[in-house]
């Protein structure tokens, strides 16, 4: 059994590593990552132990999975069988130490020295589409925060969100353009809207679903709180 403690200078632990005479000062991520599928039990900072099957160790998020769940009775020869499977992802950081109890067997075909052969099987990742995924959501984002303006107030904002419903608009500092032809200035009344000649069809367009949108806005303001409706005590009238 090999014994593996993190010590307080670097991360770094000391490597009992069987069949192999003196060894080295490794980090304990390396130490890990050296004994994928085997069965360990390790403590946690938490003061919890788990013993289980090395799944992974990841560099990346620092981060391993342990599947927890007692091996099958009969190993198998076949390393596509399916496997009981519990697992917990634990970083690595809260891992005080850990025990090696035996290592992969060989003889089973479930000795994992890449993804190929993991239990349960591990797919390629398409970067392609996560590239994409990622770019969409940025692109998400920015369209977002360029709807959003800046030095305005709540109620500017709600205009240009309603009249956005309909029409194309956009911010330039604090007015708004809609259409790319009229001018909406603060404090944002129709009689605020202006349009370069030759565009009176969308000034006039704009004018009007701004007064209806500002009536609806005032009167959502203005609308009356719903009354509360008080408990009945309980008492009982007329004794």
């Amino acid at each position: 059994m090999a014994d593996t403690k993190r010590q307080n200078a670097g991360g770094k632990v000391p490597v009992a590593t069987p069949n192999i005479g003196s060894s080295g000062i490794v980090s304990l991520e390396t130490a890990l990552s050296g004994v994928i599928g085997a069965r360990i039990r390790l403590a946690t900072t938490a003061s919890q132990t788990l013993e289980g099957t090395l799944f992974t160790a990841c560099p990346i998020t620092n981060l391993i999975a342990l599947n927890t769940a007692p091996p099958p009775p009969t190993p198998t020869s076949s390393t596509t069988a399916p496997q009981p499977g519990d697992y917990h992802i634990i970083p690595i950081s809260r891992i005080q130490s850990f025990n090696l109890l035996s290592l992969p067997d060989a003889s089973s075909g479930t000795t994992i020295t890449n993804f190929e052969n993991a239990q349960p099987s591990i797919g390629m990742l398409d970067m392609n589409a996560l590239k994409a995924r990622e770019d969409a959501a940025i692109k998400v984002l920015k369209e977002r925060e360029q709807k959003r303006g800046k030095g305005v107030g709540k109620e500017a904002q709600d205009i240009f969100d309603i009249l956005g419903k309909t029409m194309s608009t956009r911010w330039h500092e604090t007015s708004i353009v809609v259409l790319d032809a009229v001018i909406i200035t603060p404090p944002y009344r129709p009689e605020d809207c202006k349009a370069p000649a030759g565009q009176q069809t969308a000034l006039n367009r704009v004018k009007k679903v701004l007064d209806i949108e500002r009536k609806k806005l005032a009167e959502r303001t203005n609308k009356p709180a719903v009354p509360t409706v008080t408990p009945n005590s309980g008492l009982r009238k007329g004794g």
